[in-house]
């Protein structure tokens, strides 16, 4: 695991272990919310150890969330990307000294819990909501690139964010988020005669061990829709 990785896990895990898991937190006036998203993904590796939004390229994604209470949601959402990494910016010394360099186009299906730090809404100020509130996510999902060598694995999505009502039902947030991949060839996209960045040095990988992230940082939009009946149901 890389060093800024580890550090954003250990923070979130930190924060995850605050929560006050009460029965008495009230929910929000509407239960879902849909939009969009877009922003930038940068990939980590064996091409690039340790500088995050290396080489960025472009990403949009889709998203749904169901508020389950002012500071529990669940987010669903459909991301596609494109990320590049080149061994010439690593600093390291590889096989043969021969560069390796790749470009490739991801999707990505995941959902994720998150956790508002502030009971979060624009209504029921009497119950102390804040319009704004800073967030925390992990969560599951799969990443498929295609290519001459395809990709296709489990990640496991994490990070920050934070998000702000416009106005009422329209809200918009910032996320900056870590997928940690579960293999070790998202950045070989071709079959090669010498060597490729799976085992540049011959080191095998396993379930938790690899060395292949990627991150993501957009600025999200979403709608509220779904009235409550009952806005002040406790849950």
């Amino acid at each position: 695991m890389n060093f800024l990785a580890k550090r954003l896990l250990v923070v979130m895990m930190a924060g995850f272990l605050t929560v006050p898991f009460s029965a008495g937190v009230y929910a929000q006036e509407y239960k879902y919310e849909a939009g969009g998203a877009a922003g930038v993904s940068s990939y980590m590796g064996d091409a690039n150890k340790t500088r995050y939004m290396d080489n960025p390229g472009f990403v949009t994604s889709v998203l749904f969330r169901y508020n389950i209470n002012f500071h529990w949601a669940l987010k669903t959402n459909l991301l596609a990307g494109r990320i590049s990494g080149d061994t010439r910016d690593s600093g390291n010394i590889f096989p043969s000294g021969q560069p390796e360099s790749f470009r490739r186009t991801f999707i990505e299906a995941a959902t994720q819990a998150e956790f508002n730090f502030l009971p979060y809404s624009d209504k029921y100020r009497y119950m102390g909501t804040k319009p704004h509130t800073p967030y925390l996510f992990v969560g599951a999902g799969i990443t498929y690139a295609p290519g001459e060598i395809a990709y296709a694995g489990l990640n496991m999505p994490f990070g920050v964010g934070f998000k702000f009502k416009l106005k009422n039902r329209l809200n918009i947030a910032i996320e900056c988020s870590m997928r940690k991949l579960f293999g070790d060839d998202f950045d070989v996209t071709q079959k090669t005669q010498a060597w490729s960045l799976e085992q540049p040095y011959g080191i095998g990988s396993s379930l938790l061990k690899n060395r292949d992230w990627y991150s993501v940082t957009m600025i999200c939009l979403t709608w509220d829709f779904g009235l409550r009946e009952d806005p002040c149901h406790g849950n």
